[in-house]
């Protein structure tokens, strides 16, 4: 799957960046026409227009104010100002859930039907379970009875404990005893989902405002559907004005390109993004860094959550060992199947490259047209080699690619273009820039 994140937005602001990058002198007329282009891409992508007249005279202000510094370009101090401003916009900096003094922390999530919010219990569960906490979940949209089975479902499905409701009971005695059996078995946190709708009405807000009231949360966390863009802005506006929220989760960010919700978001309710959905498994809720979608907006790359994400996928000796022998141009196809077992961990080829900077040593990554599909059938060829032909490609003649094609079930022609490949890749291993590109990551 191709991630689009903010995609639109990322193209454009790059284009923009190496125009005022490649300015020897900055002047008035060529700061004023970057400042345009930046009004423009930020509008495009369904950006609140308040927030864009804000940011563009923040960012000029102190692109006028700034003091000269000699090893970095004036172009690129500019560059320095909109992605701080775009941090800024984002909200600064992570910010983590509050947690009660008292178990079990409660954490309410709210917000239109379609958001995704009921998925995204299910996923913030799987984020707790993983750091080794006990979560419950439980709904408390008591009047749509097909509520309470998609929980139990998405529970099942993830391994998570799920409170029934007794519907026939009053709001008040459905959570005390909620609570009291979370109490009683150790569950900490629960995660409440709760009553959505198309739209905004006043029966909605005053049923959310009862829950809360009587629940007490630690946290109410509003959930916005990103690609709805300034809609989930209005929307976690009005939740903040009638219920009050404390934090945001952003889902679907994954397949927006424009990013509207991301950037007008925090500065309209006042509220951090706490996490980002960016895809359909319960695996891919992330912790959400300003900083790093700044970086990644303006094509600085993110390595440090792709970092971040091989730790806790990777078997960190096996990748030590493989980096080893790139060094030393000793890699055979049996490496090279470990390395896609080892990849596959984390996800599409197609979006892993998304997390490096699109200048230096990977400046042509993104023009990269990765088939996951065919990292599969690779895999399958290589593991129909015998490990005398994964060791040394050189023998494997036309008989061989034969038997091959037969037993993994794939073409002559795919066996050729993976041997072509590996070939070819061994090539790559003695140019200077993959030096430089494995030199990086041995020190991250």
């Amino acid at each position: 799957m191709k991630i689009q994140m903010l995609e639109q937005l990322s193209s454009r602001l790059q284009q923009i960046a190496k125009f005022i990058k490649g300015e020897g002198k900055i002047t008035e007329k060529n700061m004023n026409e970057t400042l345009h282009q930046i009004k423009i891409a930020l509008l495009e992508a369904d950006v609140n227009y308040k927030i864009v007249k804000n940011f563009i005279e923040r960012v000029k202000q102190k692109a006028l104010n700034q003091e000269i510094i000699e090893s970095i370009t004036p172009g690129q101090q500019v560059i320095k100002i909109v992605k701080d401003e775009l941090t800024e916009l984002l909200g600064s900096k992570s910010c983590s859930l509050n947690y009660s003094n008292q178990i079990p922390s409660i954490y309410l999530l709210v917000g239109l039907q379609g958001s995704g919010k009921t998925t995204t219990c299910g996923k913030l569960a799987k984020w707790f379970l993983k750091r080794n906490k006990k979560p419950l979940l439980a709904s408390l949209d008591l009047k749509r009875p097909a509520a309470q089975q998609q929980l139990k479902k998405i529970a099942n499905l993830t391994g998570i404990n799920f409170y029934p409701v007794d519907t026939d009971k009053n709001l008040k005695t459905i959570i005390e005893n909620l609570i009291n059996y979370a109490k009683s078995n150790y569950f900490d946190p629960v995660i409440i989902d709760t009553a959505g709708r198309l739209h905004i009405d006043k029966e909605l807000m005053e049923e959310l405002f009862l829950v809360k009231e009587l629940l007490k949360p630690t946290e109410t966390i509003y959930v916005g559907d990103a690609l709805t863009g300034q809609d989930a802005v209005r929307s976690a506006q009005v939740f903040e004005e009638k219920v009050g929220i404390d934090s945001i989760i952003l889902t679907k960010l994954d397949g927006d390109a424009r990013g509207g919700a991301a950037l007008s978001i925090v500065s309209v309710t006042g509220k951090p993004i706490k996490f980002i959905g960016v895809g359909e498994k319960f695996e891919q809720l992330e912790v959400f860094h300003p900083e790093r979608l700044a970086s990644r907006i303006l094509g600085f790359g993110d390595v440090v959550t792709l970092v971040e994400k091989a730790m806790e996928k990777i078997e960190i000796e096996k990748a030590e060992e493989l980096a080893k022998k790139m060094k030393k141009q000793d890699f055979t196809l049996e490496d090279f199947r470990k390395q896609l077992v080892q990849l596959r961990k984390l996800g599409s080829l197609s979006s892993l490259i998304k997390f490096f900077p699109s200048i230096g040593p990977f400046k042509n990554l993104e023009k990269i047209n990765v088939d996951d599909k065919k990292i599969i059938h690779y895999e399958a060829i290589i593991n129909s080699m015998t490990m005398k032909e994964r060791e040394n490609p050189k023998i494997i003649n036309g008989k061989r690619r034969l038997r091959i094609a037969k037993g993994s079930g794939r073409s002559v022609q795919e066996v050729n273009q993976l041997l072509k490949q590996y070939f070819q890749m061994k090539k790559m291993l003695k140019t200077k820039d993959f030096k430089k590109m494995l030199d990086l990551m041995s020190k991250m």
